[in-house]
């Protein structure tokens, strides 16, 4: 089996065509959504960026593996002490070291360990390709290592190659060359002018105000950034960059697909879609960026095209991203290992099976410290550091009626909150109690003066 995985940063599903959006963003991505499965309640544990991706390729929660902030103690992977063999756990036990188990080649081209210094990330590959921007390389430097890379290795049995695009990642990078292919496509329609009066009076972090001021300050090196956002019609500067992004990448994305198909080999390659987070579009009040524990910032696509699997299935599951490492293993006749706390679904690739959870929790700790409950139709976010937002310490959004986040209900159904803080208490005790540590990650942050990019902010 050959397994190509997809990583597309930042990338929420709600701006996929395949996912329902009326803007063509993403015809290659698409085309693979057809022939596969489709997940629409995808979530990662742990966000944003630095413990997303040491969550899924480690396989355990950021509680457990300790990585849930971007700086401090909580951004570095806890160590096995004195239990530590010759090797690691990570050798064998991380998503990719589990598949060289299964005599897979494994390789990345990511720049993401550099990044982070999460070296622990490359545990498991054969081989790690890092083009050497830390993230700022547009999809044109990644695609030439992708293609030559499968020039020399796609037509051989059992390999798996993570690739990772970072596009849709502020500040969204595409050469201006590319143009406005959406400068005369209407906005999402939740985006009223209504909607855009209430954000601009929101003072504080990933504010339509704060992120005029990153564009000055940060993100002027881009010209696709220039414009501030002072009116309603100024809004779609953000929206059309942030799809712009995406469609540039869907065109990369297309050229590595073309390559399978022209080596002959596509059909029987396994196709993975994901990322490691969303983008929030104006969830909370908040726009081009990823520092909560809501929906815009922890659900994310996941499509998967299995060779022999399920086709034109729209899974609607509760999952969690790091569920990928028990699921490949099973689909390929491995074992779950001991440490990891995800559980297969398999089934859903297979045949379409339900294998969703009751419910989900995921956390950030990286511009807030938040912990959130996903249960039937409902979000519910407890916060312990508001990042300069001012959040309320509980916030409940119905995401079936107001799927982007605009009307808290937490005092008006604490019913519903009461039993968020149950499935919360629940999975905290499992953690606890399935740790070799008595220290919650989450509270280190704390201790060490708050969420990392909360103590950059200054009002």
């Amino acid at each position: 089996m050959r397994i190509l995985y997809l990583d597309l940063d930042s990338l929420r599903p709600d701006h996929l065509g395949c996912y329902g959006y009326h803007r063509t963003t993403s015809p290659n991505i698409d085309e693979i959504a057809k022939e596969g499965v489709m997940f629409t309640n995808y979530y990662c544990t742990d966000a944003p960026c630095l413990p997303s991706r040491s969550a899924l390729m480690s396989g355990r929660f950021g509680i457990h593996n300790g990585i849930v902030g971007h700086g401090g103690t909580a951004a570095d992977m806890r160590r096995e002490g004195p239990s530590r063999d010759f090797n690691d756990k990570l050798v064998h036990e991380s998503l990719p070291g589990s598949l060289r188990q299964l005599g897979y080649k494994t390789a990345t081209i990511s720049t993401f360990a550099e990044r982070h210094s999460a070296w622990t990330f490359n545990a498991g590959f054969n081989e790690v390709f890092n083009i050497g921007a830390k993230g700022h390389e547009s999809a044109e430097q990644v695609l030439p290592v992708a293609l030559k890379w499968l020039e020399d290795n796609g037509s051989a049995d059992n390999w798996f190659l993570h690739l990772n695009f970072w596009d849709p990642h502020t500040p969204y990078r595409t050469p201006e060359e590319f143009g406005q292919p959406f400068a005369e496509d209407p906005m999402p329609e939740w985006l009223t002018e209504e909607v855009f009066n209430q954000h601009k009076q929101k003072v504080g972090q990933h504010s339509i105000d704060h992120m005029n001021e990153l564009a000055k300050t940060h993100y002027f090196r881009w010209p696709r950034h220039g414009k501030p956002i002072e009116e309603y019609e100024d809004l779609r500067t953000i929206i059309d960059n942030y799809d712009c992004a995406i469609r540039y990448m869907d065109a990369h994305v297309g050229q590595v697909l073309r390559k399978l198909k022209q080596m002959g080999v596509l059909e029987d390659t396994a196709i993975l879609i994901s990322a490691d987070h969303g983008e929030n579009m104006g969830e909370l009040g908040i726009y081009s960026e990823h520092g909560t524990a809501d929906r815009g910032t922890c659900q994310i696509p996941m499509i998967i095209r299995w060779p022999d699997g399920a086709k034109g299935i729209v899974d609607e599951g509760l999952h969690y991203h790091l569920d990928l490492a028990p699921t490949l293993a099973s689909l390929l006749g491995g074992q779950k290992a001991s440490s990891w706390d995800g559980q297969s679904y398999a089934d859903s690739v297979l045949s379409g099976a339900d294998t969703g959870r009751d419910y989900l929790v995921f956390s950030q700790c990286a511009h807030v410290c938040q912990r959130s409950v996903r249960f039937g139709d409902w979000l519910y976010i407890r916060t312990y550091h508001d990042g300069h937002h001012g959040f309320p310490k509980e916030m409940l959004f119905n995401l079936t009626e107001d799927p982007y986040e605009q009307h808290n209900l937490a005092e008006e159904r604490r019913d519903l909150c009461k039993e968020a803080v149950y499935y919360l208490n629940e999975w905290h005790d499992e953690m606890m109690s399935t740790m070799e540590h008595d220290v919650d990650p989450l509270w280190t942050v704390m201790k060490e003066g708050g969420p990392f990019h909360a103590k950059e902010f200054k009002i």
